[in-house]
């Protein structure tokens, strides 16, 4: 197994208060797979990612436990300079906003560039042409000309190219995608997705996809892992959580995002409330005061994995 994250738990200390972001996760992925983690926003996902590549500020966050093991070495236990070694090189990640995740006063070059001689002692004509190379890769025109351009002078889903272009500069193992199209309008999307389709083929890539959009998780994901307030709830090949998904929270996801409207005047279903805050004690089950179907173990006991075969399993007192 390529990435295997067990039990990983992410903490934030603000203003005297501890908060649990991530408690307790746990997934893998292996070469030229993909996998999806979907949930609304806050639930945990980005800070799952950002944890891997021990990306989170210190001493505002901290690990709390669990490992995350990448073809064996646990990166939670490595020291600073020895992890500078696996970010880029054997993990990249594609930020969620690609106009924060650029450097304005930089050029596009500049910043593809620094992303290959951090790993790799070249020459400087020779990173220039991997610049350019990665540019054409992902399909940005005029790719040795755009070299010299800024950020600001490319539209939304060319940025996102380039992003993506620095984050397979150094050809990774696994590419972490966190919400990579969401700036996107329906056309552009498309040709992106069908784009790394292409390279994960090519490169046997792994990658994480993290996204609020069901349609692409269908489209590009083998399996997928659903996140509510910082725990995995649900767990499936990705044909098997559409067609028969265990757990509530996934069952009003999928309502939500995709609805069936029988009358003209009904109204779209929507899921009551909001998460909980990270600082909120846990007890139970964490979407017991949203859940249609709650019983009063519920909000006493977390349920545990239930599993049901074939890589399905669901975090829910109604499957006991």
């Amino acid at each position: 197994m390529m990435l295997e994250v067990r039990d990983l738990k992410t903490q934030f200390l603000i203003g005297g208060r501890t908060g649990t972001a991530v408690d307790g996760v746990s997934f893998s992925v292996d070469e030229g797979q993909t996998l999806g983690i979907v949930g609304e926003s806050g639930s945990g996902k980005s800070i799952t990612a950002l944890s891997i590549l021990r990306l989170l500020p210190r001493p505002f966050a901290r690990n709390a436990g669990g490992e995350v093991l990448f073809r064996g070495v646990d990166l939670l236990k490595l020291n600073d300079k020895q992890m500078r070694r696996y970010r880029g090189h054997h993990i990249s990640m594609v930020l969620q906003d690609p106009m924060t995740a650029l450097n304005p006063v930089l050029t596009i070059g500049d910043q593809i560039e620094e992303a290959i001689r951090m790993h790799r002692k070249l020459p400087r004509a020779e990173v220039r042409r991997l610049a350019i190379e990665m540019l054409e890769l992902l399909r940005v025109p005029a790719a040795a000309r755009r070299l010299a351009s800024y950020p600001h002078e490319f539209s939304g889903g060319m940025r996102q190219r380039v992003v993506g272009a620095i984050a397979l500069a150094c050809q990774p193992e696994l590419l972490i995608a966190d919400e990579p199209t969401t700036a996107l309008d329906a056309t552009v999307q498309d040709q992106y997705l069908r784009l790394l389709k292409r390279i994960q083929r090519d490169r046997s890539l792994a990658i994480i996809f993290i996204t609020h959009d069901l349609a692409v998780v269908a489209r590009m994901c083998d399996r997928v892992a659903v996140m509510y307030a910082g725990r995995v709830v649900e767990r499936a090949p990705t044909a098997a959580l559409f067609a028969q998904a265990r757990h509530p929270y996934t069952q009003a996801l999928l309502r939500s995002a995709l609805p069936e409207i029988p009358d003209r005047n009904a109204r779209l279903y929507s899921i009551e409330g909001a998460p909980p805050s990270i600082f909120q004690p846990r007890h139970g089950c964490p979407f017991a005061a949203r859940c249609e179907h709650v019983m009063p173990r519920c909000r006493e006991e977390a349920p545990p994995d239930i599993e049901m075969g074939q890589g399905h399993a669901a975090s829910c007192w109604l499957l006991a």
